[in-house]
Formats: structure tokens, sequence, C-alpha cells
């Protein structure tokens, strides 16, 4: 989802490139004239007690005026939110038909001079699940819709080896008859990415009973097995996937691993092969090598000698993923750890950064993931901050200058520093939308 690939940082879903050479797009942030663009944040513990009018054009809502919390009931805030995912689904296609959503619109994006678009893998998956949550008979036919894409992506890949990409062009999308070669955003073939789609394909299968989700899933992990294992070097794991070039990745990132361990265990409960929960159990013990001992939280991963712990920076979400996809108490602290030193204020909004090298911004994805872990993890006081997390969250879905009163954005301002070479903005994003969504629905994306 963001992440630069030089050697102090291999991070899941990192922009492939290394030290003096131009960031790529990738799978949480994207570079655009020379200027890259990510989103990071801060973690909700509070909400102020006076909550600003709904934007212009924002639908008048059934209002709670309850002090401190936002004016908006839950309810009517989430159906808003899935109104806007549909906004962008339904931009480049209607109905049944196969199409892609553009990731991010608005804010500093609506500034270039020319129009960005590109549709991340990564976003499209969690916009399955976030609809699949829900499961109404719109919500369905638009996962499967999106699915279908992403078969036909995997499909016509021009490599062909069950891989998807990064990101690819929405408005160029569906495949021409005659076919063309398929228009890739991003090329880069992450192990993470490779996982979130899996995951998305997985919850296809089990709500629709239709085999081509299954099959897809299948040949994804197959992927990630032939080109990511690597037992070689110590801690053992997977690796990053191939670069742009389609050359290996060589850092072992925990969030792929946290990835790779959600989707290979969800592999197994389908297939009842018993081999993929095996190398699940891979991806979680190159997690488990990741914890350090003193405070619990989990370290990025590993430098590309596959074997040297990158310390710098500590990102959230390995943080609250980690507890999401094992439910294992070890990773309690690391939770924990999140709320204790990533927690950012940004003028009326509270919530996680996206890592500690910048803690002065909310990173709204990530405020989604904190919320849905405090809500699974269950200690004392973690839902009441899980509902202060998601007020602050749904604060901003009504007030942010660049919000539209239904979808989320990115970042609380703009310039939010991920600490890995690229930025977040404060612009409307599918992917935070879909986190806020799974939060408020309490579907653990991980977990069948």
């Amino acid at each position: 989802m963001t992440e630069t690939n030089r050697p102090s940082a291999p991070r899941s879903g990192p922009g492939d490139r290394t030290p003096g050479t131009p960031p790529t797009l990738t799978r949480r942030g994207m570079v655009l004239g020379g200027a890259a663009t990510v989103a990071a944040a801060a973690v909700a513990l509070g909400t102020p007690s006076v909550a600003s009018a709904a934007p212009s054009g924002a639908a008048s809502p059934a209002t709670t005026h309850r002090p401190g919390r936002p004016v908006l009931s839950r309810s009517r805030s989430r159906d808003l939110a899935y109104d806007y995912l549909d906004l962008r689904m339904d931009e480049y296609g209607a109905g049944s038909a196969p199409r892609l959503p553009r990731s991010y619109s608005g804010g500093y994006f609506a500034t270039l001079p020319t129009e960005f678009v590109s549709s991340f893998a990564y976003d499209d998956a969690l916009m399955v699940l976030a609809w699949l949550a829900r499961r109404r008979r719109g919500d369905v036919q638009r996962a499967t819709a999106l699915g279908d894409a992403l078969l036909a992506l995997q499909a016509a890949d021009p490599i062909g080896d069950g891989r998807t990409r990064a990101s690819y062009q929405p408005d160029t999308f569906p495949v021409a008859d005659p076919p063309r070669p398929i228009d890739i955003g991003s090329p880069a073939a992450y192990t993470g990415n490779q996982s979130w789609v899996g995951l998305a394909f997985c919850r296809l299968f089990t709500v629709t009973r239709q085999r081509r989700f299954l099959d897809g899933a299948l040949r994804l992990g197959t992927w990630i097995e032939t080109n990511a294992r690597d037992d070689a070097r110590r801690p053992a794991g997977y690796t990053g996937g191939r670069n742009a070039d389609d050359q290996p990745i060589t850092y072992k990132s925990t969030e792929h691993n946290i990835d790779v361990t959600g989707f290979f265990t969800q592999l197994a409960q389908l297939t009842g092969d018993r081999t993929w929960a095996r190398r699940a159990a891979l991806a979680e013990s190159f997690v488990r090598a990741m914890q350090d001992p003193t405070d619990g939280h989990l370290w990025t991963g590993t430098d590309p000698d596959g074997t040297t712990i990158n310390r710098t920076p500590i990102p959230e979400d390995v943080q609250t993923w980690a507890y999401l996809a094992t439910l294992d108490r070890r990773y309690s602290s690391s939770v924990t750890w999140v709320l204790d030193r990533l927690t950012a204020h940004d003028g009326p909004y509270t919530g996680p950064s996206f890592s500690d090298a910048d803690t002065s911004k909310v990173w709204f994805e990530g405020s989604g993931h904190l919320a849905l872990a405090l809500e699974a993890r269950g200690a004392r006081g973690d839902r009441a901050r899980a509902t202060s997390i998601l007020d602050s969250v749904q604060l901003a879905q009504r007030t942010e200058p660049n919000g539209d009163g239904r979808g989320i954005v990115s970042a609380s301002s703009d310039g939010l520093d991920t600490g890995f070479g690229d930025l977040y903005y404060a612009s409307l994003h599918t992917g935070a939308t879909a986190w806020y969504l799974l939060a408020v629905t309490r579907t653990n994306p991980f977990r069948l």
C-alpha cells in the first residue's frame, strides 16, 4: 500500500526502488509529477465535543446530538459510505458488467494537470470485502463484478503465471475484443497484494459459491508459494514478490507475511488441504520472529538480505493486522503499542498515524484497522476506544474540506509522511472508506 523498497525500509506493498531512483506506483501510494503520494495517520481515541455541519451536498441524515458524538447516526454514516463505494464503482459501468473503480479522487488529485484514475488492487479487494460485509443484493452484484474484473486481469496478464499487478487503469477496462494488452498502472507483483486479492476471492467464493473465485485464489496462492517462499534465510517466511522489472524482491515484510497467514489459512479452510495450513504457519512464524520482546511491537520486516531486521520506521498496520489475522493474545501488546505510541491529533481529528515517522496527522485507513482490532480484542475499555476512533472518522466524513459527505479521506491533512519515502493526502479514498465499513460492520477480513 505504500512504501519504498530501499534497503532501510522493506515493507508491505513497497514501491519498488532503490536509493536515488524515483518511486513507483504502489499499493497504498502513488507518484505523480515527481511527487510521492500516499496516506498516513493517527489513533482515534476521542472526538471533539461539537460536530460541524455536514458539507454542502451531503444527504440530510437522522441526527443525534449527544455531547462528544457525531451528528450522524452510525447506521446513516455507514450507508453514506457505501453510497460512496457504489459511486466509484459505477463511474465506468453499471450492473453486472466487470469494471474497476478509481482509488483516489478530489483534493490534491484534482490539482494535477492530468487526471489520476488508477485503481489499486489492494483497494479493490477491500471494496469487495466491504460490500460482502453488508451483503445486500446490489452489494453482492458490485462485489461480483469487481471480482470478475480482477479475474479477467489475472487471466489476461502478459506474463500469465497467475499474478495480479499493483494497479490498473479503470478508464481503459475491460480488455477489448479482440484483446489488447491490459493497461497496467503499476506493474509490480507484491506478495501482499496477491494475498489481498486472494482474500477477496475467498470471500466471494464463500458468499456466491462460484468456483471461478476459488480457482483464482488458488492461482494466486500458488504464485506466492512459487515466487516468494524463502526457507534458506532465517527467519524463514515469504519475500516481497517481483518488482516492476519482474526481478525478485528479496526483503521479507511483516505485513506481507501477515497477509499470507490470513490468505493461506482461508485456502486451507475452503479446500480441506492441510498443505495451505502448513504454509500459513510458516508465514506466521516469521511474524512472531518480528515481535520485539521488550514492548511487544512488531518490526517492519527485514532488509533485502532477508535476515537483518529493519527497525525504522515502525508502521501501524502490522501491529493491528497481526492480531486480526491470528486472534493470538501474544499480539495484544502490539495493539496497545499503537495506542501508546502512534496516536495523532490534527485539529478536531484523532487517530493512528501511519508510522512513528510522523504522528502529526491521522491516517483514516489505520483508524479502521485499530477500531476493528480493539473490537476483536475486547479488553477493558476497548469498546469505548473503538467507538471514539470511529466517531473521529465519522466526523471527518462530514467535515473534511475535500470530502463529499459520504467517502473517507486518506489523511486528515495533506502531506502525511509514511517514513517510507511517500506522502498521503486528504483526498477521498476507496481503501479508507472500505476499512471504515469493515470496522463499522465488525468484519475481520482475515477470517472467514
